[in-house]
This record gives C-alpha cells, structure tokens and sequence, in this order.
C-alpha cells in the first residue's frame, strides 16, 4: 500500500495537518476505550459482594472481557483495509459505548459475564489506532509514532483505575447505595466514547490525501478486491511465520499488560489489606507508565533502525522481552509494599517497551496487507491475556504464583524473536526509505512541540 505525503516528524502541539488530527483522535480515542474496556475493575472489589462472585466466576469475567477482542481484531484489522480507520474506529466507538452503559443493568453473574464479553470488542481499537498512525508517518518516526498513540492509549489502564474509583465515591457522596453506584458510574465512559466517535467521523481522514473512497476513486489505491480482497490480505499475512511469531510476542507484552490491569486493584487490596481508593491509585501507576514508556520503546526501535536497519529492531525487541520477564518474576516474590509498588513500575517500563517494540516492526512485515498484519499480531495479545487469566481463576493458586509462572513464560517463549527474519532486498528498501524520509528534514528530531 503506497501512501504518499506521511510525515516525517511528530509535532504534538499541532492540530493544523490531517496526520497530527489522526494521531491525537486515534491515542484519545484508544485510551476512552480503554476506559470504557476496564472501567469495571477498579470497582470488582464492590460488584463481587453485590453479584455474590466467586474468584472463578471473577477470573471468568476477565477471560470474557479479552477472549472475544481476539475474534473482533482480526476481523477490524482487514475492515480498515477495506474502508479506512476513519469509518472503521467512529462505528467500533459508537456501537461500544452501548453495551458499556449497559453493564449497570447487569443483576446475576450470567448477566454481567455477557455485559464483560460485549465490551471487550472495544479492545480492538487498538488495531485501528495502530494502523491510522502508520498511515500517516514516515518509516523514520513511524516506531515513535506508534509506540506514542497507543502507549497514550494504554494509559486509560491508569487513569480507570484512579477515575473510576473517584467517580464511585462521588456517585455515593450523591446518597446513592453502593449497589447502584458501580452502575452509574460505568455510564460516565459510556458517554465519552460515544461523543469521541461523533468527533473521529467529523475531524479525521484515512490518510494525508484523503479517506480510502476518494483515493480509490483517483486511482491513488488499488480497489478492495480481488488481489487486495478482505480475504487474499488476510491469507497472505496469515501465511507468513513471522505473524505468527509476533502474535506470540505481543501475548507476552500487552497480553500480561491487560491482565495486571485486569487483577492489580484487588491484588493490592487483598494482598496488603488497603482501601478500595488506594488499590486502585497504586494499581493505576502501573498503566500512567504509559505516559512515556511505550513510546520510548518505539524511540529506541527506531534508534536501532538507524544504526542496524531492521535487524536492529528486532534485537531491541528481544532485549525489552527479556528484560520485562526477569522483572515479573521479581515483582511477585515482593510482600513489602513500597518494593512491590517499586518492582511493579520496574516491569511495568519494560512491558510497554516491549510492545512499542513490537509496533516498531509489525509495519515492515509485509506492507500490501497491513491491517491484517496488524490485526492478527493485536489479537495475539488478547489470546495471551487469555491464557494468563486461566492462572488467575484457580482457587488452589495464588495470585503471587500465578505472577511467577507468567514471568517464567515470557523468559522461556520471548526467543519466538529470533522468527522475525527480513530478506536482504527488504532491508536494503527500507534503509533508503529510511535515508530519504530524514532528508526530507534534515536536522530534525522525531517529536517536536511545534
């Protein structure tokens, strides 16, 4: 897919271009996601005593609340293929916002266990924002680019679990029960999200040219069919090993990501016996992590790109998997609460590094069929945080130990690295681009404030 006009520099006070409008909508939007995705955590502690939830019936929540995100991500990856980001994130928003409204009506655990599975296709917002951002930047800043919009993102993780503790206790200040106070504060982000989907339709576009339709209609993209069909884009990225390898990596990155934002509150609260508040400030740091550690693992890939080509990204990438394993097996030895609380940070840099890592090499992997790339790699972090859920819904196993094996996993599988193989002609392509793209401003660093 051959966009013309990417930018070849992050300018985040600018609002003036249709790249810099893609990149602030897209990382708003994903982190409203996330907050409408996660909204309900925080306050699991509440909605255990009023559905009367067992820790199985709990661990089965999260499951569904990142199983069916798999499914939606690689069918949201090829859509916008098909009919751009623009179309694709303004209906995922709008349609998302209803059943995270809904969840309030939830009265049994059947109820609030398909109220969970619902919501969870907002996760794939993810994908869109990934591929709006690749649309729009340069193969010298599209790491940054990347790494930026969804670590800002994933920092809805962190502020939910600060904001929605605080927006129950105002719901309670109104003298309402704690019974109907989870319940209305979970249409706090239902709203957000439908009022950000208004706004993507009326400030974005596909690409710096213009949104898919019209390119297609100038003879600027090829048509949505045949070759560039949903379902040849879709084989063709399913039949390359290297997919399949970052699949697994990014289970071992956001997949674990996903899972402590899914457990931390009420690992907290149990654990060291705190306040549902304080549970959930604690638990938040480890997603406000995101305000700059997912994008410096998408500065270093580029930094390596510079230096080594794309071989230096993914050597950067398996030096951040490795690092994030050593540092979970660390945190869940701690039961001092202050070196708990520093570990976690600890793990938590080099899990966003990690999976800014990843995006800093899903956009070379095969160009002609991006969103599904992209698609299938994103559903590979929901599979692992399903997987990692099942050894949190035991009763026989403990959440520290269930920290331990996970961290363990991640050292023993982040080898699936060494799969992702570039030919020496893609290499050579991608280092003029590369070469090119900086001399178009020469000088320049990737992000700006002006």
């Amino acid at each position: 897919m051959d966009i013309r006009n990417k930018a070849n520099r992050i300018r985040l006070l600018s609002f003036s271009t249709p790249q810099m409008r893609a990149f602030h909508f897209s990382w708003f939007a994903f982190h409203i996601c996330f907050f409408g995705w996660f909204g309900i955590a925080p306050l699991m502690a509440v909605v255990r005593e009023d559905l009367s939830l067992t820790q199985t019936q709990i661990g089965n929540t999260i499951i569904a609340s990142v199983a069916i995100t798999v499914i939606v991500r690689l069918l949201i990856g090829v859509l916008c293929d098909r009919i751009g980001p623009r179309k694709t994130y303004t209906g995922l928003l709008i349609l998302g916002s209803i059943p995270v409204m809904c969840i309030g009506f939830a009265s049994s655990f059947e109820s609030f266990l398909l109220a969970r599975l619902a919501i969870g296709a907002i996760g794939a917002s993810f994908v869109i924002t990934q591929y709006h951002t690749t649309m729009m930047f340069a193969p010298n800043v599209v790491g940054t680019a990347n790494a930026t919009s969804a670590g800002w993102g994933n920092l809805g993780g962190g502020t939910t679990q600060i904001l929605m503790p605080l927006i129950f206790s105002g719901m309670l200040m109104l003298g309402v029960s704690e019974t109907l106070g989870w319940r209305l504060a979970m249409v706090v982000p239902g709203i957000v999200l439908f009022i950000t989907g208004i706004g993507y339709w009326r400030f974005t576009q596909d690409a710096p040219n213009g949104n898919f339709a019209e390119l297609r209609a100038r003879g600027e993209l090829p048509p949505a069919s045949g070759e560039h069909g949903a379902a040849r884009s879709f084989l063709a990225a399913a039949k390359d090993i290297r997919v399949w390898a970052l699949f697994v990596v990014y289970g071992l990155c956001f997949g674990v990501e996903l899972t402590i934002n899914n457990i931390a509150a009420i690992y907290f609260f149990d654990n060291f016996e705190l306040t549902l508040a304080t549970a959930g400030m604690i638990a938040g740091l480890f997603g406000l992590m995101n305000i700059f550690a997912r994008t410096l693992g998408g500065v270093f890939s580029d930094l390596f790109a510079k230096q080594a080509g794309l071989k230096g990204r993914v050597r950067w990438l398996f030096i951040a998997l490795v690092c994030e394993g050593v540092a979970l097996v660390a945190f869940s030895q701690m039961h001092v609460l202050s070196l708990a609380i520093g570990i976690m940070l600890v793990f938590s840099l080099f899990v966003q590094m990690a999976e800014g890592a990843t995006y800093g090499v899903v956009p070379f992997i095969n160009k002609r069929c991006l969103g599904a790339v992209a698609g299938i790699v994103g559903a590979g972090g929901n599979v692992g945080a399903v997987a990692a859920a099942f050894l949190f819904r035991s009763e026989a196993l403990s959440y520290q130990q269930g920290l331990f094996y996970l961290g363990v996993t991640v050292l023993a599988l982040a080898s699936c690295v060494m799969l992702v193989r570039f030919s020496d002609a893609t290499e050579a392509e991608e280092a003029r681009a590369y070469r090119d793209a900086v001399g178009d401003d020469t000088g320049a660093g990737a992000l700006s404030l002006r």
